[in-house]
C-alpha cells in the first residue's frame, strides 16, 4: 500500500462498512456448501486485523474446511501459537529476499529479514506447516537470489514458491522487461540444485511444482504472466467490505454485503453464489496485450493474493 497514497491523513472505510466476523463466516459456510474446500485469509496484512483469531475460530468450526493465511511474516512469531490454537491449518508467508536492502526495497517495511525468519520458524513449531515461502522474483532487483533463497530453504520441509512479476492493480509500474519467467527461474535453480518435475497435486493448483533430484524438498513456480492457467482457476476472492472478485486482475466486484443484510435465506445466498461464479468469462493472463494496459484493476492490497 504506497506510502505517498495511504498516508497518515488516509481515510479508511468505517467499520459498519466492513463485513463482520459472522457476515464472513456465513458466507463461507455458503461457497463450502458449493464445493468451496479451501479459504485463505489475506490482506493487507490480516494479522493486523484487531481479533483475528476470533475469525479462525468460527471458521475452523466449518466442516471440510482448510483453513490457511498469507502474511508478511512481521507479527507471526508472536501470534502463531494462537492462531494454531485457534484453528488455523497452515500459513503461507512473503519473503522476496535474504538480503535486508533489498528485501526492504521491495517491500517498503521498517523491519528486516531475520524477523520474517523467526516467523517462518515460529509457524513450523506451532504446527502451521508445512510452511510455504512465496518470492516475488522481479528483473534487476531480486533475480539474483534465487539460488540463495533455495539454499536456504532446501531441506528445511519449507516449501518455496517463486512467483512471476505480475500486473496486478495500477500502482506497482509493472512493465514485460519486469518478469523473470517461470523457465529462466527453474533452468537458474535447476543448474545448482538439479530438479525433477512434479504432478499436480489438484485441478486448479496455481504453483508447478519442481523436487530436488536429491530428495530435499520441494519449490513451486507460479507464471500467471508467461504461462497463463486462467482455464483451470477455481479461486474466488472476497474483499473486507463484502465485494466477491472472480479474477485477480478484476476490474469491478460483486456487491454480496447488501444481500447478505437483506436477510436472506440460505438457499438464496447460495444460489447468488452460483449465479455469479458460474457464467464468468475471466481471462486476463490469457488475453494479456495492448488492450490491457490502461484497464483500472483493483488492487493486490485490496483483495489480497
Amino acid at each position: 500500500m504506497p506510502k505517498e497514497v495511504f498516508g497518515r491523513d488516509y481515510r479508511f472505510l468505517d467499520r459498519r462498512e466492513l463485513l463482520t466476523f459472522e457476515e464472513i463466516e456465513r458466507l463461507a459456510r455458503a461457497f463450502v456448501r458449493k464445493g468451496v474446500r479451501k479459504i485463505r485469509l489475506t490482506g493487507g496484512e490480516p494479522l493486523l486485523r484487531r481479533d483475528l483469531e476470533r475469525l479462525i475460530d468460527l471458521l475452523s468450526r466449518i466442516d471440510s474446511l482448510d483453513l490457511t493465511l498469507t502474511t508478511n511474516g512481521v507479527l507471526l512469531a508472536r501470534k502463531a501459537d494462537t492462531l494454531a490454537a485457534a484453528g488455523l491449518k497452515r500459513v503461507t508467508v512473503s519473503l522476496d529476499s535474504l538480503d535486508d536492502a533489498t528485501f526492504r526495497r521491495m517491500n517498503d517495511v521498517d523491519f528486516g529479514v531475520d524477523r520474517v525468519l523467526e516467523g517462518i520458524e515460529a509457524a513450523a513449531a506451532a504446527g502451521l506447516g508445512p510452511v510455504k515461502v512465496n518470492m516475488v522474483v522481479k528483473r534487476g532487483v531480486n533475480e539474483d537470489g534465487l539460488v540463495p533463497m533455495a539454499a536456504h530453504f532446501r531441506g528445511t520441509g519449507h516449501i518455496l514458491r517463486f512467483i512471476e512479476y505480475m500486473d496486478v492493480g495500477h500502482t506497482n509500474g509493472w512493465r514485460m522487461d519486469d518478469v523473470v519467467p517461470a523457465a529462466e527461474i527453474v533452468e537458474t535453480i535447476g543448474a545448482e540444485f538439479p530438479l525433477e518435475s512434479v504432478e499436480a497435486a489438484y485441478r486448479g493448483e496455481v504453483a508447478r511444482r519442481w523436487r530436488y533430484a536429491d530428495g530435499a524438498g520441494e519449490i513451486g513456480v507460479i507464471a500467471s504472466v508467461t504461462q497463463p492457467f486462467c482455464g483451470d482457476c477455481t479461486r474466488a476472492r472476497l474483499s473486507a467490505e463484502g465485494r466477491l472478485y472472480t479474477c485477480l486482475f478484476a476490474v469491478r466486484g460483486h456487491d454480496l454485503r447488501a444481500l447478505l443484510r437483506s436477510d436472506p435465506t440460505d438457499e438464496e445466498l447460495e444460489a447468488a453464489v452460483a449465479g455469479l461464479w458460474g457464467p464468468r468469462e475471466d481471462r486476463y493472463s490469457e488475453l494479456r496485450s495492448a488492450q490491457t494496459v490502461d484497464l483500472q484493476k483493483v488492487e493486490m492490497s485490496y483483495i489480497g493474493g
